[in-house]
């Protein structure tokens, strides 16, 4: 029950709901020990030829009046208990998506979609049937419970009470072993969810993949080793749950055979009446609802008690990027000055990046080459404050990055990365994502700075187009300009490129970059790219090369040191010229 504890702030936040609710369900509990004491008044004078009509209408009447009373109390227990876990629900959902948001890429690197997702809907409807029904079935076994055993002690026989009772402690110690394996076993079947789940997901999201290398059929039986996983892991489970019910009723059929043998007895001998046995025999037969009670509240709370466990465990994972106390609330602007000894990717022993030095003045353009893996994005990662473990400092201005809230840190960079993401909504949608209040003029004026507008116009829709999930309707070289759109919607004091010209055509690039240079006066911009067309134009250009800066200088000077920009341009030159049709 260590669950219950746990939820204990929850609770506290709804104590008047839950006070009120348990209250009322104690009301009905205790109205429910009514009918069988009435049925042994009744049952008494019948079998003494006393039975009168008023006598039975008297009766019946409190019966209906109990009957009605306990049918609002019921209604009402339930909107304020029920009620609650569902609030309880939205709370951690809550939290769990405030925490996603505040993660940083180390923490997607190591958590599935799919594990998150299950974490955020199966888990979560553990937790709150556990604050829901688990609450109830505590209450409520214990209470009707409690007033059935009071009711056969007092009101017809202590002895034969404690008689029927005696087969309770068993009932108890095996019902704890049976929720202890519970819990550990399904911690194994969420598990096991979670990685079905996963994979689901990512089929889904790779089908074209996987329709292109023709691998359909080994994806099925891939999911159906996954879906056996998890079905034989809820087996384990359900071996256990269903030990509960043939405990239980064993135990209470122990319990009838006390109670006709000892009560017989008590009955030939005079101790009881025929009334009191057969009220004590009704009131056993309320007192199986509470013992199969508890074996469905150990089920439901061990459910909740894993569930919550790896609730808990997920939102105790650190925020590895946060705010400083002290930090500058205000947007960075000016000179960009990179000044780095090294860095390394969490668990990668290998330097990603090792004495990178360089500094952009404030309305310049910076461009970045260098073939995969020389540490082009991860200079822009770091601009980006994904990653802090980096022995070295970055001024943005007059202050380092990470002394400016990270809010406003992005707020005053565009970014444009290599993997564009673009949600599954509307063309103006997307592209005024990060001013959703936007005018359609607006949002125009970026997308033919990005070189889209005419595009946008062909569609059936215009910008009212749904792009579909991740931009699936749309060709590479539109998705990257729409995002540039994107990026352009917030005139950023900083607008990263990364390799986000790769997918058009050397005219658009080329009309892309004019605008650009037109627009963004006075303001920085970084792009990266491995064709040398797109950054020639830059002020300073870094060639990248195993993590350090190999050469560094405009393209003229570059070109005239003849080291590797020079070999990398004129060997692009050369491709062009064969792809033309030229001749060497």
């Amino acid at each position: 029950m260590r669950v219950f504890w746990e939820l204990g702030w929850f609770f506290k936040e709804r104590k008047k709901q839950y006070a009120l609710g348990i209250f009322l369900l104690m009301i009905v509990a205790f109205l429910g020990v009514l009918p069988p004491r009435i049925i042994g008044f009744v049952v008494d004078r019948i079998s003494q030829g006393t039975l009168t009509t008023e006598y039975l209408m008297q009766w019946l009447g409190v019966l209906a009046a109990a009957a009605l009373l306990m049918y609002v109390l019921r209604y009402a227990w339930r909107l304020l208990i029920f009620g609650s876990s569902i609030l309880l629900a939205r709370n951690l959902r809550g939290r769990l998506f405030q925490h996603f948001t505040q993660m940083s890429p180390a923490f997607y690197q190591k958590r599935r979609v799919g594990d998150l997702m299950a974490h955020a809907t199966n888990d979560l409807q553990a937790v709150q049937q556990t604050a829901g029904a688990g609450v109830l079935t505590l209450v409520d076994s214990i209470a009707t419970g409690g007033f059935v055993i009071a009711a056969m002690a007092i009101t017809i026989d202590w002895k034969l009470t404690l008689i029927v009772l005696l087969p309770m402690p068993l009932m108890a110690y095996m019902t704890n072993y049976y929720g202890k394996l519970m819990h550990q076993r399904f911690h194994g079947a969420q598990q096991a969810f979670s990685g079905l789940n996963d994979k689901t997901q990512e089929s889904i999201s790779g089908m074209k993949v996987i329709k292109t290398f023709g691998q359909e059929q080994q994806d099925i039986e891939d999911f159906r080793k996954l879906s056996q996983h998890v079905v034989d892991e809820n087996i384990r489970v359900a071996r256990v749950d269903s030990l509960f019910d043939p405990t239980i009723s064993a135990i209470i059929g122990i319990c009838y055979f006390l109670t006709i043998s000892f009560g017989s007895y008590f009955v030939v001998n005079g101790n009881m009446t025929i009334g009191d046995l057969v009220a004590f025999t009704a009131y056993l037969g309320l007192l199986v609802w509470p013992m199969l009670a508890f074996g469905w509240l150990f089920n439901i709370v061990e459910r909740g008690r894993a569930s919550y466990d790896r609730i808990r465990a997920l939102l105790a994972e650190p925020i590895d990027i946060d705010d400083r106390q002290d930090a500058i609330d205000e947007a960075p602007s000016g000179d960009l000055v990179f000044s780095l000894t090294q860095f390394k990717f969490p668990g990668d022993e290998r330097a990603a990046l090792r004495d990178v030095h360089f500094t952009v003045r404030r309305g310049e353009t910076l461009g970045i080459a260098g073939k995969t893996g020389s540490g082009k994005s991860a200079i822009l990662r770091l601009l980006l404050r994904e990653f802090d473990n980096y022995e070295g400092s970055i001024l943005f201005g007059k202050y380092s990055i990470d002394a400016y809230k990270k809010q406003r840190l992005r707020q005053a960079i565009g970014y444009v990365p290599q993997d564009h993401f673009l949600f599954s909504t509307s063309i103006s949608g997307n592209i005024a994502f990060a001013r959703p209040k936007a005018s359609l003029k607006d949002v125009q004026e970026a997308a033919v700075l990005a070189y889209i507008h005419e595009d946008i116009e062909n569609f059936s829709e215009g910008y009212d187009t749904v792009v579909g999930e991740r931009g699936v309707s749309l060709s590479g070289g539109q998705k990257q300009r729409i995002s540039i759109a994107r990026a352009l919607m917030t005139e950023p004091e900083l607008l990263i490129l990364d390799d986000s010209l790769s997918a058009v055509d050397a005219k658009t690039e080329e009309a892309i970059l004019k605008s650009l240079k037109k627009t963004r006066t006075g303001k920085t911009t970084l792009i990266t790219s491995h064709r040398l067309s797109a950054i020639q134009h830059a002020h300073q250009i870094l060639v990248m090369d195993e993590g350090t800066i190999a050469e560094i200088g405009s393209h003229e000077e570059l070109m005239r040191k003849k080291g590797r920009y020079y070999d990398m341009y004129e060997l692009q030159q050369l491709e062009a010229l064969v792809e033309q049709g030229g001749e060497l």
